[in-house]
């Protein structure tokens, strides 16, 4: 069996397991592992990320910022576009097969040792996020890194990833999703996102609601952290269009920085560069030390956010966008009428069924003239044909192809019928995965 075939295998035995919408509130048993593996998450420093939208554009910007100063860096973010091994990230670049499924080798005895434990206790097994977080520790250990960067699957509190102790816990915009898991209410969700506030921790933030907010800032107090607000310690000051992304200037914590250039689309991407900013420099200088321009300029401009507003076809111009929830969705849409010149967009539209897809219906509706509803390649995904009674509520050309690549064929070739239309697909951070794929598959990847 070679590397390839070795981590495949890893995969397969990851997807064996209860899936990432299975959620029970533990983290005894997660830790009872990482115990066993001798507490690899303590090996090095983490900055603990979560949020409802942004994480992992967040997440990879401080990576980026980091590496642009020498540090040797893990990043964990979920889920992956096309290959789980983008999950786990050493330096900048997916993590080997070889090292995944090394990593995997040394997991295993000792997994199955406390699935045994689960089982006597009438309990159900790690699952598989569960047991790629415990993974994802061991293999940054092994590599080794000098920083985590580490995005929450879920949550917070309960989140396996809260195994690991924070210096730095960095909040993105918090908004209602999960409510079945998280709350009803944005103090609710708060709540549980703040967990990952531990003892003495730096805290930066996003603007928040007040009710979010308040809950942040009685978190931090109660575990003596300190705090930073978006639009209060630091801020966006200008965000001004530029070829191929935008010209920021942002105040930071210990500094201002000017035009300094982001190659994202989006104000959204703006504001998680003032919280990547704000984050790295609270890391290494307590939010007191200006970080270096050539370092930042270096951080910022390789910083990169596959399957948010990025570019995978022109002729016609294809855009896709992870934007699976209606905070995500109303910002894809705001980006679309700023930083893109077309008069006409259609989208292609995929949803998984226990997210808001109305809400999301609603944010983009009135950016785009014509609709094509599909189902990305998960058994969560929302039947097109009910997607398509959504959009037509909304009075919207629409047609229902469950099947991805008919759906982008009949959009491209909508968009490429007249002049200045182009396509965006959007919904489903799975389904932007696919879109890539296909686009290569079929020879119009940009």
């Amino acid at each position: 069996m070679n590397d390839v075939q070795r981590a495949d295998a890893v995969y397969e035995a990851l997807l064996a397991r209860a899936g990432e919408a299975w959620v029970e509130p533990r983290m005894e048993r997660v830790g009872r592992l990482l115990e066993l593996l001798g507490d690899p998450q303590r090996s090095y420093r983490v900055i603990h990320i979560t949020g409802t939208n942004g994480k992992t554009s967040t997440s990879r910007m401080i990576e980026s910022l980091l590496r642009a100063h020498d540090l040797r860096t893990g990043l964990f973010t979920s889920p992956h576009l096309e290959r789980f091994t983008e999950r786990i990230m050493i330096d900048g670049a997916p993590i080997s097969d070889v090292a995944v499924a090394d990593a995997w080798d040394e997991l295993v005895p000792l997994l199955a040792l406390v699935d045994a434990e689960l089982a006597r206790d009438a309990l159900a097994p790690l699952t598989f996020f569960e047991v790629l977080t415990a993974l994802a520790f061991l293999a940054c250990a092994d590599a080794p890194v000098d920083v985590l960067v580490l995005e929450v699957g879920m949550g917070g509190a309960w989140d396996s990833t809260n195994a690991a102790d924070g210096d730095i816990a960095v909040f993105t915009p918090i908004d209602i999703d999960h409510a079945d898991r998280l709350g009803s209410t944005i103090a609710e969700i708060a709540a549980v996102k703040a967990g990952i506030i531990k003892d003495g921790a730096a805290v930066v933030s996003a603007r928040q609601a007040d009710a979010a907010a308040s809950v942040l800032r009685e978190h931090a107090a109660a575990h003596g952290a300190s705090i930073a607000f978006e639009g209060d310690e630091f801020a966006v000051e200008s965000a001004v269009l530029a070829v191929g992304g935008q010209l920021l200037t942002v105040r930071g914590l210990a500094a201002s920085y000017a035009d300094e250039y982001l190659p994202q689309y989006g104000r959204h991407q703006a504001h998680n560069a003032a919280l990547a900013i704000a984050a790295v420099e609270s890391f290494l200088g307590g939010g007191t030390r200006p970080i270096a321009g050539d370092i930042l300029s270096e951080g910022l401009a390789t910083a990169t956010s596959p399957g948010r507003l990025q570019l995978v076809g022109i002729a016609p111009t294809v855009i896709v966008d992870a934007a699976h929830n209606p905070h995500g969705a109303h910002a894809l849409a705001a980006a679309l009428g700023e930083f893109f010149d077309f008069d006409e967009w259609a989208l292609v539209l995929g949803v998984f069924d226990d997210k808001n897809a109305a809400g999301i219906v609603d944010a983009l509706a009135p950016v785009v003239s014509r609709v094509f509803t599909t189902e990305p390649a998960s058994p969560r995904a929302s039947d097109a044909e009910a997607l398509a009674d959504l959009v037509e509520a909304h009075g919207l050309a629409v047609s229902a192809h469950p099947a991805p690549d008919e759906a982008m064929e009949l959009a491209r070739r909508w968009a490429a019928e007249g002049e200045r239309r182009a396509v965006v697909i959007a919904g489903s951070i799975v389904l932007a995965g696919e879109a890539i794929t296909i686009a290569e598959g079929e020879g119009w990847k940009a």
